[in-house]
């Protein structure tokens, strides 16, 4: 089920891709530039977010991934440092894309070739900032795990204590009234 669904995203992230090329043609760069601004913004939030996540609640565990020894005893819970570090790989490469685009583009604009061409360019930025966009809000929807996840433990804990509490009081009841 999880390969299916993972298809039938690419695809329609692929699709919208191409619809993007297609009907972005016509799209000026100027008008594109702002949406890329707000990628970028967007990107840069997320990563500033998870990654303070990241110093929060796996505090020891970065402590020891920045030691020379690499930090061979980790402990079992923090497997799941890989589900909040992967949106800050997201954001990171969606970054970087951006920021080369703001540096490539001026250039390109002074190009003959691209002049000549233009509306493919202009096709091809926007289906690159569809495909971005989509990646990156696949990303905002990927910074919800760690919190689900944070709660479910929480909450796992809380009937624990629950559960144990119950127990204590059960037990101190016996004892009273064996005791009358």
């Amino acid at each position: 089920m999880k390969k299916l669904t993972l298809w039938l995203l690419l695809a329609l992230w692929g699709v919208a891709t191409l619809f993007s090329y297609y009907y972005g043609k016509e799209v000026r760069f100027s008008e594109q530039w702002p949406l890329f601004e707000a990628l970028r913004t967007t990107s840069a939030i997320i990563f500033a977010v998870v990654g303070a996540w990241l110093a929060i609640v796996y505090p020891e565990r970065l402590r020891l991934s920045i030691k020379s020894d690499g930090g061979a005893s980790l402990h079992p819970k923090q497997n799941n440092i890989g589900i909040l570090l992967s949106p800050v790989v997201n954001s990171t490469a969606v970054l970087c894309i951006v920021l080369l685009v703001g540096v490539v583009a001026p250039l390109m604009k002074r190009s003959e070739y691209v002049l000549l061409h233009i509306a493919e360019f202009r096709g091809g930025s926007y289906a690159l900032l569809t495909a971005l966009t989509l990646w990156q809000a696949w990303t905002v929807i990927l910074t919800l795990i760690p919190a689900d996840l944070i709660l479910s433990n929480s909450n796992r804990e809380n009937l624990k204590k629950s559960v144990l509490e119950g127990m204590r009081r059960t037990s101190i009841n016996r004892s009273r009234t064996e005791n009358d």
